[in-house]
């Protein structure tokens, strides 16, 4: 079997997930098992639009909040909750602390959309 190396590892949206997909089906004209139950999945449950993905991850990110990272923003976009438990909820086993006044700004951000 072949070994792989990581070279660079970025965390993505569940959108840009299925963006990937719809590319590689284009590219290929047909999806592997796997990839295709994803993308039936995704379809199903991805509601967010490109551009309003694209426009939340900007605004929590001019939030400034220090440790606040990349895959926390995308699992906040995949989620999109709507109260202050829920978005607690996603940070749940994360070794990441962020203050009350900023979790109402980033549910703020979210409601608006």
């Amino acid at each position: 079997m072949t070994d792989f190396k990581i070279i660079n590892e970025t965390p993505i949206s569940a959108l840009e997930l299925k963006e990937k997909l719809e590319e590689i089906k284009k590219r290929d004209k047909q999806l592997g098992k796997k990839a295709e139950k994803t993308s039936e999945y995704l379809n199903t449950f991805v509601s967010v639009k490109p551009k309003q993905s694209e426009e939340i991850k900007k605004k929590i990110l001019g939030l400034n909040i220090s440790r606040l990272r990349d895959r926390h923003i995308a699992k906040v976009i995949d989620v999109m909750p709507q109260d202050i438990e829920s978005l607690k909820a996603l940070f749940v086993g994360e070794n990441l602390t962020i203050k009350q006044e900023d979790l109402t700004k980033v549910l703020e951000i979210i409601c608006s959309k």
